[in-house]
């Protein structure tokens, strides 16, 4: 099998030496997604809800360029600052994958990315 990098030209770039998403198969890996605006690189401004909507539209970048969606989604993993955001960031997960539930992990961790305060990963199936 081949690796196959994927960059989505409308999410933001990249913070470091890795690639939106790698395909193997028709498995897409995709990075985890922070709240960065593509068009100024700065993380959104606002609270956890804000951010969240601004990690799964960059999400939803990723996944587009790789020729997926939501849909295809078949686990994720959210990474919280603070556990006390779950209730707000998991209502804003449910309203953009509907009724498509992929298996899902969410961790606390001691810090994210640039201080932001949600990032998500996924990984997709290529049908």
């Amino acid at each position: 099998m081949t690796l196959k990098t994927i960059n989505a030209a409308d999410a933001p770039d990249a913070i470091g030496p890795y690639s939106h998403a790698t395909e193997v198969g028709n498995l897409v890996f995709c990075s985890g997604q922070v709240p960065l605006d593509p068009a100024t690189m700065k993380l959104v401004e606002g609270g956890v809800e804000e951010q969240c909507q601004q990690v799964l539209k960059n999400l939803e970048c990723v996944l587009r360029a790789a020729g997926c969606g939501f849909s295809d989604v078949a686990k994720t993993t959210i990474f919280l600052a603070d556990m006390v955001d779950f209730p707000a960031v998991n209502a804003i997960y449910a309203e953009a994958f509907g009724d498509h539930k992929p298996a899902r992990a969410t961790v606390a961790v001691a810090g994210l990315p640039l201080g932001c305060l949600v990032e998500i990963e996924c990984v997709a199936i290529k049908v």
